[in-house]
């Protein structure tokens, strides 16, 4: 698994599949591999380059506090390391914001993307429930944790049908080779409460799908009709009666939709 040296951390990444490059960028405490399920169906057409950011996975975890801008020139760097002038982008949550400050920050770089369950800035509720999230990740058993981090981003109905799926994966969690620390937890955190690039969404000029669940608690609907609003030209797939993680909790369509988008864009 190949690592590069970018703005001042090493930074861990995979390859898979053939074809342009789609970069993957995942949102707060995933690593690159949270992304199996739809490179699964991305890499039929696209080499998919699936990224662990700073302070997760086997990247480096330097003291925080972390910035959205910041780890886009991350993502900057590393294109620059293997080659890579310009490519599609899908960011996921926290993986969302990187992507529009790829997009701002060094726009000759960024094709096309796609933000799925993400903001341009963030109220106070959201903001303080992600505070919440750094004190029970201290306070909490990593397993209890999650368990309270899926009642926030699974819709009950989810929840209920997949919940012996879900106890499997908190159990197995414990084992994984690669745990956050907490300080990477903190620093990722902190980068998504002071994300705020509402007044620059004109700026982002690159064709825009986004896609957000319309029951999602956490990152609620608004936010994806203010980056709509702001960006123009941009695309908005609403996944109703769905959550956070929308992309998850209808598989099929969100797979299906965004491949069918990408190779359009």
């Amino acid at each position: 698994m190949p690592f590069v040296e970018t703005n001042g951390i090493r930074m861990h990444y995979q390859t898979r599949g053939s074809g342009d490059p789609l970069i993957l960028i995942m949102g707060l405490s995933a690593d690159g591999p949270v992304w199996d399920l739809h490179a699964q169906a991305w890499e039929k057409h696209f080499t998919c380059y699936l990224i662990d950011n700073r302070g997760v996975g086997r990247s480096d975890s330097p003291p925080g506090p972390y910035s959205s801008g910041q780890m886009a020139d991350d993502v900057a760097g590393l294109m620059d390391e293997i080659g890579i002038p310009q490519a599609r982008v899908a960011g996921l949550s926290m993986g969302g914001v990187i992507a529009q400050q790829l997009a701002l920050r060094h726009p000759g770089k960024v094709r096309s993307q796609i933000l799925a369950a993400t903001w341009a800035r963030s109220e106070e509720f959201t903001k303080d429930v992600t505070r919440m999230f750094v004190k029970a990740r201290a306070a909490l058993p990593f397993d209890e944790f999650l368990a309270l981090l899926h009642l926030w981003i699974f819709t009950p109905g989810h929840y209920n049908r997949h919940l012996a799926d879900l106890k499997q994966g908190r159990k197995d969690a414990l084992g994984y080779a690669y745990p956050q620390s907490q300080q990477g937890f903190a620093g990722q955190a902190q980068a998504c409460i002071d994300h705020d690039t509402s007044a620059l969404l004109g700026g982002i000029k690159q064709p825009t799908l986004i896609t957000a669940g319309t029951q999602d608690i956490w990152i609620p609907f608004a936010y994806a009709r203010e980056l709509h609003a702001g960006i123009r030209g941009s695309e908005l797939l609403a996944f109703e009666n769905f959550g956070h993680t929308h992309h998850w909790e209808d598989l099929e369509k969100f797979n299906l939709e965004t491949t069918r988008w990408l190779l359009a864009h």
